[in-house]
């Protein structure tokens, strides 16, 4: 038995008109259907909310300003999560919907508790539906695709492999629209894609990624030890079946606490704590958290479990963390040790700044 996460992307749900294409998504649920009768444990993180909603609230296109984007999101989560569960019943298969925002993820109390969720629902045989909570979600918090959000959840899953689901079937070494480009079936490391021109966004007006998203999550997951397989959405079926289709993307790294993941690739930090170099020392060399001692300044507004970065020196972002004090407090502790703090202010002082176990240094 595996645990797969499947993403499948708007431009592979929708009509050209932007409403929801039933063929397309019943294709998809038969797929993945197919999958669970085989034993294996299927997360769909499916985007197509925004989408969704067009049709109903009269709109051309994918509207560019958060309010409205939101109101569709509002609108088109319901009829999507509606037609999966009808579909999927058809299987005599119970669907769970699961709405995310980058907190989380990045802070403990709520990585924990979508850990606990995630792993009730797949015991009780729950197929669980993803989608980032675009109704709430601001520029500030979100995750900005769910390709990025598909990884994540990957490795919040424990999963044992990502199928990326999109509108091409694999990554090409050149445009996959002209005359001599060619699929590329493997990548074993960033080796095999550097010369790649990838910077291409999606030809869709519905979605929001491109091949750019798809490769930096293809980083996050094989970063953290899951393979990832890049295909079109007609394909499902055979890249849940382990055939040969598509891209695969080879694990290049172990697996780490997912909110440390999140902070080396996805998080939009708060603020940041500037160091001097016996402390960069110290962070990056002896492995150590950060204390006030080694602290030389303060930018930005942030609050205790916020992400920061930590900036050396020479301006340079050495890491990023999860802070453990307001930025507020930290002006009067800089450049003093744990155990003048402590005996001064309070047991309570003589925490660390960040701790290494919340630090991801880059």
């Amino acid at each position: 038995m595996s645990r797969i996460v499947v993403k499948v992307g708007s431009s592979s749900l929708s009509s050209a008109e932007g409403g929801l294409d039933g063929e397309r998504v019943d294709a998809l649920v038969d797929a993945l259907a197919a999958g669970r009768e085989r034993g294996d444990e299927i997360v769909l993180v499916s985007s197509g909310a925004i989408a969704a909603g067009l049709a109903p609230l009269s709109l051309p296109r994918r509207p560019r300003d958060l309010a409205t984007q939101q109101a569709a999101a509002s609108v088109g989560q319901g009829a999507l999560i509606a037609r999966y569960a009808q579909r999927f019943e058809h299987h005599g298969l119970v669907v769970g919907q699961v709405l995310l925002t980058a907190d989380d993820v990045t802070r403990r109390s709520h990585y924990r508790n979508a850990y606990q969720t995630f792993a009730r629902l797949l015991e009780l045989g729950v197929v669980p539906i993803v989608n980032e909570n675009d109704t709430v979600a601001t520029s500030e918090i979100r995750f900005g695709d769910n390709d990025r959000l598909a990884a994540l959840v990957s490795h919040l899953v424990h999963a044992d492999l990502l199928v990326l689901l999109s509108d091409v079937d694999g990554l090409y070494d050149g445009d996959p629209r002209r005359e001599g480009a060619a699929i590329i079936r493997d990548v074993h490391g960033e080796a095999d894609i550097a010369e790649l021109d990838i910077v291409r966004p999606s030809a869709s007006a519905i979605g929001t990624g491109g091949m750019v998203t798809k490769i930096e999550a293809a980083r996050i997951a094989t970063g953290a030890g899951i393979p990832v397989v890049l295909t079109a959405a007609p394909q499902a079926a055979a890249a849940l079946e382990g055939q040969a289709v598509g891209t695969r993307f080879h694990p290049t790294g172990r697996r780490r606490p997912t909110r440390l993941l999140w902070l080396a690739h996805a998080s939009n930090t708060k603020g940041a704590v500037h160091l001097d170099a016996g402390a960069v020392r110290a962070l990056t060399v002896r492995k150590a958290s950060l204390l006030p001692a080694g602290i030389t300044g303060v930018t930005g507004t942030f609050v205790a479990g916020d992400p920061v970065d930590l900036v050396g020196p020479d301006d340079v972002v050495i890491a990023r963390g999860i802070v453990n004090y307001d930025s507020a407090e930290l002006p009067s502790l800089l450049g003093r040790s744990t155990r003048d703090l402590a005996a001064e202010l309070g047991a309570e002082y003589e925490r660390e700044v960040v701790h290494r176990d919340d630090m991801m240094v880059i």
